[in-house]
């Protein structure tokens, strides 16, 4: 469970004014300066105060909460595989898409490090830095986590596929979930991994303009949930399904992680930096040193 506290979040009182910091950027603004909403300056405040201090943690901490992020995100897998096994054609699809947000629901509720919310903040330092020090961080951050996430989600895919952790009457649906999640080859995966980490950076974005958890719950949802409706490619959660398939012997590793895994990857995390990141940088980076100085 990672420690980081949740976006905008402070130890001030709700009357007090917003703390602020030096040029690190470790800020938190809970109550916007004007108006009922938070400007995307001050939500971008509230997105590299914490990535400053993400990227400093041990490799410990973040190895072992992308660990748990890896092995949560696969209770989507198994949520999709349950539904199919009950709801009948036409509705297969949908009733996969209402369920599909639960593992991402447990990560990101739970704290856990999840590498495509990644492809957003450790971002916003570097874009401000521009150094080598920072890249290097950031690079440091994006390594653990996908070792860490990838390495959850074998456990939990060997798990399921060789113990009797879920009942076998629901094996062929898992295994038919599998199929049409990761095929495509490496082209399609790609190009669709694109949009599946635009959504998630944008969550990463939305989450930090509000402290309540319910709306966090249904921001969650709104961003995951068309991620399954629009067949678009998760590189950890949809390597639940790689290994899954790789495991069972249905599909070839090979074919699974360089037709799946790393082309998801790479899509994930152009679509978050250059989707979100970058789009959402150059709105108020001349704003942010205006008021810097």
């Amino acid at each position: 469970m990672t420690e980081k506290p949740p976006a905008g979040h402070s130890h001030h009182r709700q009357d007090e004014p917003p703390e602020t910091g030096g040029p690190e950027g470790k800020q938190s603004i809970r109550n916007p300066e004007t108006g009922t909403r938070l400007s995307a300056l001050e939500i971008h405040e509230n997105i590299r105060a914490p990535a400053v201090e993400e990227m400093e943690r041990p490799a410990s901490s973040l190895f072992f909460s992308s660990l748990a992020a890896g092995m949560l995100i696969a209770f989507s897998f198994l949520a999709s595989g349950y539904v199919h096994s009950f709801v009948p054609e036409p509705y297969t699809d949908a009733a996969i898409t209402l369920v599909y947000p639960l593992g991402f629901l447990f990560v990101v509720i739970g704290r856990s490090e999840l590498f495509t919310e990644n492809t957003l903040e450790p971002v916003i330092p570097l874009l401000h830095n521009k150094d080598g020090e920072t890249l290097r961080k950031m690079m440091r951050l994006w390594g653990i986590l996908i070792i860490g996430n990838l390495l959850g989600a074998l456990i939990v895919a060997w798990i399921a596929g060789r113990t009797g952790m879920v009942e076998d009457k629901l094996a062929p649906h898992l295994q038919e979930v599998a199929a049409r999640a990761t095929d495509g080859g490496f082209g399609t995966v790609f190009y669709k991994a694109i949009f599946a980490g635009w959504l998630i950076a944008l969550l990463a974005w939305l989450l930090a303009a509000t402290q309540d958890t319910i709306a966090q719950i249904a921001l969650i949802w709104l961003t995951t949930a068309p991620i399954h409706a629009f067949h678009f490619r998760h590189s950890i959660a949809g390597s639940v399904e790689a290994f899954y398939r790789a495991v069972t012997g249905t599909a070839q590793w090979g074919e699974m992680l360089g037709g799946f895994i790393v082309p998801a990857l790479l899509g994930n995390a152009i679509g978050g930096v250059v989707l979100v990141a970058l789009f959402n940088y150059a709105q108020v980076a001349e704003e942010h040193a205006q008021k810097n100085g």
